[in-house]
């Protein structure tokens, strides 16, 4: 019997063709290496233009089944990271605007508005100065979408004077949802200051602010 000639012997399953996922791989691996290559070519500071050698066949002998290369996981991770960063920022709820819209208010203003809070236990009615004090809505696209009130305190009389005021935010049915609070200390006669009340609650249902109490001390 002759030797059976390699001809003859038929094909093994282990030696048919490259597994799919090889070239699937391969494909991952240039479209990658050619980007790199476009961004570092865009990248040359120098005067002159350079023609990039064009891609050469990949060679399949060097693909292996092992997980993509720990810089390019490292980037796919990061890019993720950076889109799960830019969505918790795109949907920050209106209490966080408005913390950071507080934020931007001094630490002396907050100051003022609990010491109005504290003077305006005992005031009965609407107090003595209303005359004195007027709101004017401040637009939403300056707040970051909070419902904020600019509260003018004018000194009308002809000594130096204190103010606390009482701003209610009502609902369409006229009930109190929020109640905060504003101040002017020491305050020149004929001088006037400008705080800002702001509401906590959401958008919905709209809320209107109102003139509650205003007392000068």
């Amino acid at each position: 019997m002759r030797p059976q000639s390699t001809e003859d012997v038929p094909p093994s399953h282990h030696h048919v063709r490259p597994d799919r996922r090889y070239f699937a791989r391969a494909s991952v691996a240039v479209t990658f290496a050619l980007a790199v290559g476009v961004l570092t070519g865009c990248g040359n500071s120098g005067g002159g233009s350079t023609v990039s050698p064009g891609p050469t066949p990949p060679n399949t002998a060097s693909f292996s089944s092992q997980p993509l290369p720990s810089a390019l996981a490292s980037s796919a991770s990061s890019a993720i990271a950076s889109a799960r960063a830019s969505a918790s920022a795109a949907a920050s709820s209106a209490s966080a605007r408005a913390s950071e819209f507080e934020a931007s208010v001094s630490a002396e203003t907050a100051r003022r508005a609990a010491a109005a809070e504290k003077a305006l236990k005992g005031v009965k009615g609407g107090g003595n100065a209303r005359s004195e004090v007027s709101l004017t809505g401040v637009p939403r696209a300056q707040t970051g979408g909070v419902l904020a009130s600019l509260v003018t305190i004018t000194n009308k009389t002809d000594r130096k004077a204190s103010y606390a005021v009482q701003v209610d935010f009502v609902d369409a049915q006229g009930h109190v949802v929020e109640t905060r609070y504003a101040g002017a200390e020491n305050l020149e006669p004929g001088k006037r200051e400008q705080p800002i009340v702001f509401s906590r609650k959401p958008p919905e249902p709209k809320l209107t602010p109102r003139l509650a109490k205003a007392e000068r001390y």
